[in-house]
């Protein structure tokens, strides 16, 4: 198993390369446009300051038997030192990024 995480430029760009695979045995995850900065509430829960969102969209993948990105995945690839904001169970990304 390898873990890819990756930004495309839009859903409709990372849709695209989702289905591109197929059928696959791969466990695709679509995070979205991933919060960069907290916002703030009151106490009534109010937004009073709006979060600051990625301009890109995210998509973390768990590769099944494979050991480099599919054809086109690569160049939206991102490397990051952390286990980021979304994880699969059990499994670190750092131990087994792609």
């Amino acid at each position: 198993m390898k873990i890819g995480k990756y930004e495309f430029d839009s859903l409709e760009q990372a849709n695209s390369k989702i289905e591109a695979l197929g059928d696959n045995i791969h466990t695709i995850v679509r995070l979205g446009n991933i919060v960069l900065e907290q916002g703030e509430y009151d106490e009534e829960g109010n937004e009073v300051v709006a979060p600051t969102l990625s301009d890109k969209y995210s998509v973390d993948v768990l590769w099944q038997g494979i050991e480099s990105h599919p054809y086109g995945w690569a160049t939206k690839s991102i490397n990051i030192e952390s286990e980021g904001v979304h994880g699969f169970a059990g499994v670190s990304y750092q131990e087994n990024k792609m």
